[in-house]
């Protein structure tokens, strides 16, 4: 970012009481240098008078300001993501974590002003993370398209054993995955849901989408690891009409869907920008989040 920074948009995570005073102070350390500080509606409230100036919501947010500061985990990240998204902006992300691990959102709330100086003089270094799209073809015609960070999450309904899927890569068939699910993921998205089944860590400067079924009912089913210039299509199988499969996307939104359904799943063509932390790198962050690499 090499324009001047003069709005700066602030979002903490819903009722999260313990950011009030990290908020208002922030606010104030905007104004102090000329910038405006503009509180998402909600985000407002726990500042209460603190919070001069302007408020919009989450929606209004991307398309007002040259930045966004995010107070609380990677779900709240995610979802602003979801919004920048939705609003065809590229405003950059600077994500300070309240949260239990906070992958996203890696820098601690005591490097804010630090790594929040270095936005303000230009000097700041961004991470540019691939994202991913996918497009829904639902009872024979093209639904939506939805872009996401993380993954696309395909899961069975509360009362199903397993779900089937077909899976095929830019037009070739690969496998019928027999399982719990099925996680289409980026590299960023490598340390959410797919690290818990058992998928692989993938750094997120790698071009690539994960495919990780979740519990497969078949012991050779094992993640595979593919270029992010192809596409993945998938397409459930549930004959008796049952609303069966459920696919998520960031786990921020979902539906059923249906034999005879397809959800395509590539490489989006914008990519999230997040500010990096000055003082840590990925490997670093691996070893302070995961506890990688200890005996």
């Amino acid at each position: 970012m090499t324009a001047r920074v003069t709005r700066i948009g602030i979002v903490a995570k819903q009722g999260l009481l313990a950011a009030s005073e990290h908020l208002a102070r922030l606010g104030e350390w905007l104004r102090e240098r000329g910038i405006n500080a503009v509180y998402e509606t909600a985000t407002a409230s726990l500042v209460g008078n603190a919070a001069h100036g302007p408020t919009l919501s989450r929606e209004e947010l991307p398309a007002a300001v040259d930045l966004i500061i995010v107070l609380g985990g990677d779900g709240t990240l995610l979802a602003t993501a979801d919004r920048i998204v939705q609003a065809g902006r590229d405003t950059p992300i600077l994500g300070v974590n309240f949260g239990s691990l906070g992958f996203l959102t890696e820098i601690r709330i005591d490097e804010l002003f630090e790594t929040l100086a270095t936005v303000v003089d230009g000097t700041a270094t961004y991470d540019e993370r691939l994202m991913l799209t996918a497009t829904a073809c639902r009872r024979g015609r093209q639904d939506e398209s939805r872009t996401v960070l993380n993954d696309v999450v395909f899961t069975k309904g509360a009362l199903s054993r397993m779900i089937e899927l077909s899976v095929s890569v830019s037009g070739r068939f690969v496998t019928r995955v027999k399982a719990d699910g099925l996680i289409i993921a980026s590299a960023t998205g490598s340390t959410a849901y797919n690290l818990a089944v058992g998928g692989p860590i993938v750094h997120p400067s790698v071009d690539a989408l994960l495919l990780t079924p979740i519990a497969p009912h078949t012991l050779t089913n094992r993640p595979v690891v593919i270029p992010a210039t192809e596409e993945v299509e998938v397409h459930p199988h549930a004959p008796d009409g049952s609303d069966d499969v459920f696919v998520t996307y960031d786990g921020q939104y979902g539906y059923p869907i249906h034999e005879g359904d397809v959800i395509r799943v590539r490489k989006a063509d914008r990519v999230l920008r997040l500010v990096k932390a000055p003082a840590r790198g990925y490997f670093e962050l691996l070893r302070e989040k995961l506890k990688w690499g200890e005996r």
